[in-house]
Parts: C-alpha cells; sequence; structure tokens
C-alpha cells in the first residue's frame, strides 16, 4: 500500500519502507498500522495511520502515559453527518469524557480512501507546551488509537472508554544514525522459529535452544543483528532475544524446543542467559560503531545459543504459524575493539524492596567513583548503547552521570519505561565515562496493584533494576551494582519492632522482616529516606566474578553536589487559557 507521507513506494514496494520511515502494527488483528517520519531540526513528527476499518469510521490516533485511553492526548478524525471531513485536536479526561483542545496542535493533515483501507495522515510538534498535549520524548512512547462508526454531529463529550480502542509501545523518537558499513566477508547466522503452531493463549514466551556454527571456534566479532518475522505475523511477535549459553566449550546441551515456562524445560539451559540480540515491536536493525564489536566465539566458547520469542496473542488464535527468529551478522575480521556489556543498578537480591500501595517508589543502585577509579583506563570507556530491565511493575528508568560532584548529562532515561517494551537502544549521542566517574541508576516503581512488599530477585513477580550499558573498549569491569548495607538494613529492623511494635526480628532472614511489616504510608516513607541516607555495599565485580580487591561493604555514596537543572522546554508558549 502506498504511503502519503512519502510518495515514494509502489504497490509492488510496500515491504520496504523508505529510508527514514518507520512503522509498527497498532494491534494484534494487524487492522491499524503506524508509520512516521521524524524531523529533528523542526522537531516535528509526521505521522500516518493506515486503518482497515469501514468507509465513513472515525479514527483517533494520539497518546497517553502509560497505554490509557483515559487522559490522553488525541488527533481526532471524522465525518459529520453534511459529509464533511475534520481533524480536531482532543484530549480526554480521568473519566474517558473527550474534549476539543482550546490549542489545535494536529497540522497538515490529509486523507484518502484505497481499497478498503483509510489512510490518515498529519504532523505534530514533540512538545507544544500545551498543558492538554502530551509531550513526545526520549524512549518508549504508548501510542493510543481508537475507532468508532460515523457519521458524528459533534465530539464533545464522546465516552471513549465505551469505543474500540487500543495502544502500542514503540521508540518514536527513533535514531537515524547513518548505517555502518559492513567488512566483506561478515557473515551472517539466523536463528529462527520452524513452523511452531503458537499456543492459543494471550501471552508465550516460547523458547529454542540451537547448535551454533562451527566457525564459531574462532573468534568474531558481531557488527549488526535485525529481526526476521514471517510475513503476515508482524501483530504477533512482540519482542525476541537472542541469548549464548555460557557453559564450557566441551558442555553438551539439550535442543530444547517450548514454552520457557514449562516443566519440562530443562535445568540445563539455565545457563543461556548473556544477551548476543534483543529486538522489540518496531525496533530497526542494530549497527555497532565503527571502532567497535561485540566479541563472540573462541577456542573456549561454548556452541550453544537459545531464541527467546514473546508472542502477543489477545484473540487467543489457535491458527498462527510462526518461523521469526533473529539474524546476527558477524566477521573474523575484528575491529579496533571489543565491545563490553556492563551492568549497572541494584542487586539482585531481597535487600532493597518496595512497599505495596506505592504510585511512584524510587530505588537507587550506584557504581560509585571509587570503583569506575580503580577498574577503567586512563582515557575512559565510550557507551554507546543501553538496555533498561525492570520486571513487572517498573514504569521509569535513568542513569544520572557523576563527574566530580557535578552532574553531567544522563546516559539514558525512560520517562514512561514498560517491562514489555525492552531493546537495546543505540545511544544518539555517545558518551566518554572517565575513571572517578559515578553512575547512578534510578527506577521507580508503581506497586498499587500489590497486597504486599514486593523484593529484589529473580522471579518476575520480584523487582530488578539494571541497565545494561554497551561500550568500548572492553574492560575488566562487568558488573557495578549496589544495595544497602547489611548493618543499616538490620538497625531498621530493629527499630520498626522498638518503636512501632512490628514482628521484625534478628531471628528472622530480609525477605521474613519485611513481610512482617504492616506497611502504611509513613513507614513507606521512612524505608524511602533510609535507602537515600545509608552507605552500601558494593558489587565492583571483574568478568570472573570477583571483585576488585578492597572492603566494599559498607561505602558512602558519590555525593551529587552540583544537580543537572531540568532542560529547557523547546516549543511556543500558548498564553491563552484552558477551558473544558
Amino acid at each position: 500500500s502506498t504511503l502519503l507521507l512519502c510518495l515514494l513506494l509502489s504497490p509492488g514496494q510496500s515491504k520496504t519502507l523508505p529510508s527514514g520511515t518507520f512503522s509498527v502494527p497498532l494491534d494484534a488483528r494487524g487492522v491499524h498500522t503506524l508509520f512516521w517520519r521524524l524531523d529533528y531540526d523542526d522537531r516535528t513528527v509526521s505521522m500516518e495511520l493506515h486503518s482497515k476499518v469501514p468507509a465513513g469510521s472515525w479514527l483517533a490516533l494520539g497518546f497517553s502515559d502509560y497505554g490509557d485511553i483515559t487522559n490522553a492526548d488525541l488527533c481526532f478524525f471524522w465525518t459529520d453527518w453534511r459529509g464533511k471531513t475534520h481533524l480536531e485536536d482532543t484530549w480526554t479526561a480521568e473519566n474517558g469524557k473527550l474534549y476539543r483542545d482550546i490549542h489545535q496542535d494536529c497540522h497538515d493533515w490529509g486523507w484518502d480512501r484505497v481499497g478498503g483501507v483509510t489512510k490518515l495522515v498529519f504532523s505534530r510538534k514533540f512538545d507544544t507546551c500545551d498543558d492538554y498535549d502530551y509531550v513526545i520524548e526520549e524512549g518508549t512512547t504508548h501510542v493510543v488509537w481508537a475507532t468508532g462508526p460515523g457519521p458524528l454531529f459533534h465530539l464533545q463529550r464522546l465516552d471513549m472508554t465505551s469505543m474500540d480502542h487500543g495502544f502500542q509501545r514503540t521508540q518514536l523518537l527513533k535514531n537515524l544514525a547513518s548505517v555502518v558499513q559492513l567488512a566483506s566477508d561478515v557473515w551472517s547466522l539466523t536463528v529462527t522459529e520452524d513452523n511452531n503452531r503458537v499456543l492459543g493463549r494471550e501471552t508465550t514466551y516460547w523458547c529454542k535452544v540451537v547448535k551454533l556454527d562451527q566457525r564459531l571456534s574462532k573468534k568474531h566479532h558481531i557488527l549488526k543483528f535485525e529481526p526476521v518475522i514471517t510475513a503476515g505475523n508482524e501483530p504477533l511477535v512482540h519482542h525476541m532475544e537472542l541469548f549464548h549459553c555460557e557453559g564450557p566449550a566441551d558442555q553438551q546441551l539439550p535442543l530444547y524446543r517450548g514454552p520457557c515456562d514449562s516443566e519440562d524445560r530443562p535445568d540445563d539451559i539455565k545457563v543461556c542467559k548473556k544477551v548476543l540480540a534483543a529486538w522489540a515491536m518496531g525496533a530497526t536493525p542494530f549497527y555497532y560503531p565503527q571502532e567497535a564489536g561485540l566479541p563472540v566465539g573462541g577456542a573456549d566458547y561454548n556452541l550453544y545459543a537459545m531464541l527467546e520469542v514473546h508472542y502477543n496473542n489477545p484473540e487467543l488464535r489457535e491458527d498462527w504459524v510462526d518461523s521469526s527468529g533473529m539474524r546476527v551478522y558477524m566477521s573474523p575480521t575484528l575491529r579496533k575493539h571489543d565491545a563490553g556489556v556492563m551492568e549497572l543498578g541494584l542487586e539482585y537480591i531481597d535487600k532493597m524492596a518496595i512497599p505495596p500501595g506505592q504510585p511512584h517508589f524510587p530505588l537507587s543502585g550506584y557504581c560509585i567513583s571509587e570503583c569506575t577509579g580503580v577498574s577503567l583506563p586512563p582515557e575512559g570507556i565510550t557507551v554507546f548503547g543501553s538496555q533498561l530491565h525492570t520486571h513487572l511493575t517498573g514504569i521509569q528508568v535513568m542513569t544520572r552521570h557523576i563527574r566530580d560532584g557535578r552532574e553531567i548529562p544522563e546516559l539514558n532515561r525512560d520517562n514512561h519505561y514498560s517491562t514489555h517494551f525492552q531493546e537495546i537502544r543505540l545511544l544518539k549521542r555517545a558518551v566518554k565515562v572517565l575513571p572517578g566517574d559515578a553512575l547512578i541508576t534510578t527506577c521507580t516503581y508503581n506497586t498499587t496493584g500489590r497486597p504486599n512488599i514486593t523484593l529484589g530477585g529473580f522471579a518476575i513477580t520480584d523487582e530488578m533494576c539494571v541497565n545494561y550499558i554497551y561500550y568500548y573498549p572492553k574492560t575488566e569491569l562487568e558488573v557495578c551494582k549496589s544495595a544497602i548495607s547489611d548493618q543499616s538494613l538490620q538497625t531498621y529492623f530493629r527499630q520498626v519492632h522498638e518503636w512501632e511494635r512490628q514482628s521484625t526480628s534478628p531471628r528472622l532472614g530480609i525477605s521474613d522482616n519485611y513481610k512482617a511489616i504492616d506497611w502504611n504510608p509513613v513507614r513507606a516513607s521512612v524505608l524511602h529516606e533510609l535507602y537515600i541516607q545509608s552507605p552500601i555495599y558494593m558489587q565492583c565485580n571483574q568478568s570472573n566474578g570477583e571483585r576488585f580487591p578492597g572492603d566494599w561493604t559498607s561505602v558512602p555514596v558519590t555525593p551529587v553536589l552540583y544537580p543537572l537543572p531540568p532542560a529547557p522546554r523547546i516549543c511556543e508558549q500558548h498564553s491563552e487559557q484552558y477551558y473544558t
């Protein structure tokens, strides 16, 4: 289908988008597809919606913080009873009722109807400075849509919660960095499912273990990876990861193929957890920078990997057959630097916890100055990519960068993070981290639906806070994470027992002590202050798992003497009052 935006595609070219045009399916049925282009100079996104809806239907497309149709910002396309078409900037209230915005910020619009598909195009500034408009930011954007039968006689107070609606997560503000040329001797490893009949349930994580090519007995660099999606299954395949199985070179692993959460899954493949490639819906191919490649292979390299595919099947269809997967490009000709992956954030243990009923509870993990000081080379490292990670209650993640007590521009931030949309993102600005710099990774959690404390740990119902940073040149520092010091935590448990008569006890373990507290807003606030003010236990770990020399058991956090001021908003201020 041709694009109104670009006027570059003939019907026979529809599978290959023009450079700089991105797309994502908006629903699992494949009814709605979004295309868009970015103009960073003008700070404008041009959007095109293709919807297979009956003629005369109205369409709404826009944004909200986490995909709700309430408190949403929508560009609303509709036909009145006289047959005239309109595109209006609207917003929804907490109750889902629709209102016309006094400031109209959906511009340059047009539409067409071709072969049963309504095509709507319009443009929108990243930030309009209108309090009723969503600010399009770096990180995850929740694109919301709605549709219904027309014609309409007006829009005011339309109840959007009763309409057909949905949302999709994507990174709207894509990196437009140019494609890096690959070596002439590059070869590709493709790991896909094999006509997998997808289970008729809403969410399936499907795992497949494969034996890798014998050529990886020699060291290679990964230079690029991309998805391979079965044609027609674009709405089904939600995200994918390819993991290396980190065992001894001679270890044989079972070629398991089945649900990742199955009781039949062999314990042996728990070693398949080092990420080689990751893709989420709407993501583009990932290119390593010209200076570096991710090292794989070698004489002591285990030749097994595992593909994990997340299928999203809300209609519980049983007729999906899928052969999607990942394609990784690698070369035996090594680039100047080995790329490395470093873990920042919190330890995977129960010392850090989130009380129940918290709409915004932050936890911070520290990579302190002393750790980077003893582990990084004098010239520092260059960070070029980042994959943020929490479990189910994480709603925001960021990593701040501190040098000599002064905060400098952040390494990465996602204000609308979702655990259901994780990808390795190429940073638009490579970041130099020097010895003595500190990196503070803060995750914010929403536990309003949880009846009791949420503990740190590996289970999906536990929580994590991690930023996997991709950098070069590779160093021995692999883990730079923290948790509250043991002594501070034991003192806290003793005090809530003595002062507030809680059932904590030195005879109980950490998890049971947290669970013994009857949580209320005051106790949650005190715990938050404890985490901020207490000394920490540092994991300043080498790639062999051992800590760098020194006592890391109760160290102070790196002070931030001069925080970074908020970035100014780049938009034209509206001076008028707002009305509903």
